[in-house]
């Protein structure tokens, strides 16, 4: 064990060490604060629908006790496939070219592994969603960061990409929308990435999970559905963000058969099966109605609203987020830390935000706050974060 924990990266070292000891830190602060607020979380607050819960009680009524194929259920398999084919325009094999994970984070440490061996390297944005970097590690793969800027709205950059291609890249991860970012690839950025995939014969990892949840006038484009792409993406997706079923633990992935076979390999001796119960939910919320969701995104589409009118206020620099439930916000324009000042709302403004280190060394000046607490929550943490920095400056 102490051998191999010494060849882990300085990436992993560095987010463990800074990253997560900050947020344990706030975290054990917050226990002592009776109305804190918190506005660094990342499960949606809103309800699964009703629908998806019914079909769930019928499953459990019908009979839920045994293990499901480790592809996962036909049933849900085929219906991932209609989706992927009439939304996204990504062509998948029920068969052979789906698995069914136990939420997105299964199907992310999957399909690193499925693609990914020692020595290999994997161009990941910067910054990113960490659990990445810990998988990576695990695969004794190595990540190289793909730097991006707020000013841009994070777009990726095909020619600082092509840049730090070498023999041993292997993959290319894309996330859009993003976490933590809230940045929405731009379809010309989108080609341009593709393109250098094909050219240099990588593969692309794409995590869509935030696919639904767009602002303004951006728009989800799947990598696998462009030319050239479908034998050479990885397409990843779950339940938890567009149905907000976070707790019942279901994602997918889809892609070319070889691939997608090891995935299930890896699936079976990892976690054998997704829960029954919630795969019989996941037919129901892929194959049932979706006119919840322009419901759920008017609210967040409010709160969003709040939030940034609130950091326009006090004068913040942000990456405009154009999806998810995210904000990136730069905390050194108001010329305090990000730590400093996620410390400082909490024990003042009893307000929990997180510092930018839990998504990469290189963004201890950014915080990410998020509005997935009710709207009249989300408006008074904005009004303590904005009386405790008034009170700060007078």
């Amino acid at each position: 064990m102490g051998e191999f924990q010494a060849e882990l990266s300085p990436v992993r070292r560095t987010f463990a060490e800074e990253g997560t000891q900050q947020r344990y830190q706030l975290m054990d602060i917050a226990q002592g604060i009776p109305d804190v607020i918190a506005l660094g979380r990342g499960d949606p607050d809103l309800p699964t629908p009703g629908h998806i819960i019914e079909a769930a009680k019928v499953a459990i009524g019908r009979g839920v006790d045994t293990v499901t194929d480790p592809g996962g259920l036909l049933e849900l398999r085929e219906a991932i496939a209609e989706k992927l084919l009439r939304e996204n325009g990504v062509s998948a094999d029920p068969a052979r070219g789906i698995v069914v994970t136990t939420g997105g984070q299964e199907a992310m440490y999957l399909a690193v592994q499925a693609l990914l061996r020692p020595g290999d390297e994997i161009l990941v944005p910067d910054p990113r969603y960490t659990s990445y970097d810990v998988a990576i590690d695990m695969a004794r793969a190595r990540m190289v960061m793909v730097p991006t800027s707020f000013e841009d709205g994070f777009q990726l950059h095909a020619e600082v990409m092509e840049s730090l291609v070498t023999p041993r890249t292997r993959c290319i991860l894309l996330i859009s929308p993003s976490n933590p970012t809230a940045g929405v690839l731009s379809e010309q950025s989108l080609r341009d990435v593709c393109a250098l995939a094909i050219e240099h014969d990588l593969m692309v990892i794409s995590d869509e999970i935030y696919e639904k949840l767009l602002y303004d006038d951006a728009r989800h484009i799947s990598p696998g559905s462009l030319p050239g792409m479908a034998e050479r993406t990885v397409t990843l997706n779950g339940f938890s963000k567009t149905f907000c079923m976070t707790g019942w633990r279901l994602g997918y992935l889809a892609g070319p058969a070889g691939v997608i076979g090891e995935v299930r390999r890896l699936k079976n001796l990892l976690s054998i099966c997704a829960p029954t119960v919630s795969q019989w939910a996941g037919v129901a919320a892929l194959t049932g109605p979706m006119d919840f969701l322009s419901e759920y995104m008017e609210i967040y589409s409010r709160r969003r609203a709040i939030v940034l009118r609130g950091l326009d206020r006090l004068g913040f620099k942000y990456g405009v987020p154009m999806g998810a439930f995210y904000v990136f916000v730069d905390a050194s324009s108001i010329g305090i830390s990000a730590f400093d000042l996620s410390r400082l709302l909490l024990e003042e403004g009893h307000v929990l935000i997180f510092p930018g280190t839990g998504f990469g060394a290189n963004w201890s000046d950014f915080l990410r706050i998020s509005w997935v607490q009710p709207e009249e929550e989300v408006r008074e943490a904005i009004s303590r974060i904005e009386r405790t920095l008034e009170g700060r400056r007078g």
